[in-house]
């Protein structure tokens, strides 16, 4: 079989047998190496995507081939109902750079916010028993995007994530994005007594490469410790480094009850973590949670092996580095086409608001003609997560085709209004 008729078979089998879940582009990727990967024709494409946000040490990192290799010779399952070495080896390592205590460890990001969703009533519930008055309620941003579950769907801004399974979970309201007076507004209902937590991304990835300003992030810590609620922060595409620091949170002055984790933590194994203070994990006792495949053996000793590597590699530094560069350039960028209406980001998740969803659409097919990934969000933000071992020369390279597709697609057109660079 040639490799045309072997991606065509590919696509016919998947059209038969699959959900008809993904809109794929008919691309087929058989290796990958560095920031690279590799199609069937022998092709390489710069991914500026990195598996959306999952691959931090890109593609073939002798790092994770060797966690791998090793610990699948040894052990890859278990089950949580006995001990393996890695567990704590890497909850050690978890803890100690995030400041929070505790670790339950998932097999995906959406699991980590459940365990958060779980956590949260199971401490008001605790808190109840004490005679705190406080309910079951969550708080959560517009734009936020929190997970495809049904516990994460409600806590999902996005009517087109939540509409077509309703009704989701009830009880969760939404809070105007870094409106501070709206956010108190809605925690006063009940004097506050009806919240069990207040649910953040402190950079929203889905929804469009949005910081939460510290103002309202601050705003929210008081009054989670008005009553007792949880400040549960979603780090899940923002966390493990990405933002030039381990965790987007870490950019403020405010220190989170809870936060989850996952895409990067093991660099494609299938992996998350819900991390808490003590005082939060009182609240959950043996038999209340758990999972079948969270913090394998395998999944555990290869996100031991990427945290070590950031660290001793000294990625964060090359993250701050290589992330002011290329939003640098992004803004030069903006400076000779209008469309772009705002650069927006830290470290190495960054987005490129265009003023017209249909540009968009186009510039992300097209930059995938020029062999370079990225993707849209929000209909107008082209998104950029590269892995974190991305060099000065990639981003050259991006920005030389970005300015290629915006020249030919905008040849003769007005300027489009003010941009922002923040």
């Amino acid at each position: 079989m040639n490799e045309a008729s072997k991606l065509q078979s590919i696509q016919a089998v998947e059209k038969k047998l699959l959900l008809n879940t993904y809109e794929r582009n008919p691309i087929l990727f058989v290796s990958g190496q560095g920031v690279h990967l590799r199609d069937e024709n022998g092709i390489d494409y710069l991914d500026l995507l990195s598996g959306i946000g999952v691959n931090g040490l890109g593609y073939a990192h002798p790092a994770v081939e060797d966690a791998i290799v090793s610990q699948s010779k040894r052990l890859i399952h278990t089950s949580n109902l006995f001990f393996h070495e890695h567990t704590a080896e890497l909850a050690l390592r978890l803890t100690e750079i995030s400041g929070l205590d505790r670790v339950f460890f998932t097999n995906s990001g959406t699991e980590a916010w459940e365990a958060a969703l779980k956590l949260a009533r199971a401490n008001a519930g605790r808190l109840r028993a004490k005679g705190n008055t406080i309910g079951t309620r969550f708080l959560a941003l517009e734009h936020s995007f929190h997970g495809r579950s049904m516990g994460s769907v409600a806590t999902t801004a996005k009517e087109k994530y939540r509409e077509p399974f309703m009704p989701v979970m009830p009880g969760v309201d939404f809070v105007r994005f870094n409106d501070v007076a709206d956010l108190r507004a809605k925690f006063a209902s009940g004097n506050g007594s009806e919240v069990c937590a207040i649910c953040i991304e402190p950079l929203q990835g889905e929804g469009g490469i949005h910081p939460v300003s510290q103002e309202f992030f601050a705003a929210a810590r008081e009054l989670c410790d008005s009553t007792g609620a949880l400040l549960i922060a979603d780090e899940i595409q923002s966390g493990m480094g990405r933002t030039g620091k381990w965790f987007a949170y870490q950019h403020y002055t405010v220190m989170p009850d809870a936060i989850t984790i996952a895409k990067p933590i093991a660099n494609g194994i299938p992996m998350g973590a819900m991390l808490c203070n003590n005082t939060a994990a009182e609240s959950i006792t043996p038999g209340m949670h758990g999972t079948t495949f969270g913090g394998n053996p395998l999944a555990c000793a290869v996100a031991v092996a990427v945290i070590d590597t950031i660290k001793r590699d000294n990625l964060l530094a090359h993250i701050n580095e290589v992330g002011a560069y290329f939003h640098d350039q992004l803004t030069q960028l903006a400076k000779r086409h209008d469309c772009i209406t705002e650069v927006r980001g830290k470290g190495l998740m960054l987005g490129l608001e265009i003023n017209s969803a249909d540009l968009a659409q186009r510039v992300a097919a097209q930059m995938l003609d020029h062999r370079i990934i990225i993707n849209r969000t929000s209909e107008t933000v082209l998104r950029l997560l590269p892995p974190f071992i991305l060099e000065r020369q990639h981003i050259d390279t991006a920005i030389k085709a970005f300015d290629e597709i915006f020249t030919a697609a905008l040849a003769g057109a007005a300027p489009a209004g003010e941009k922002s660079h923040g």
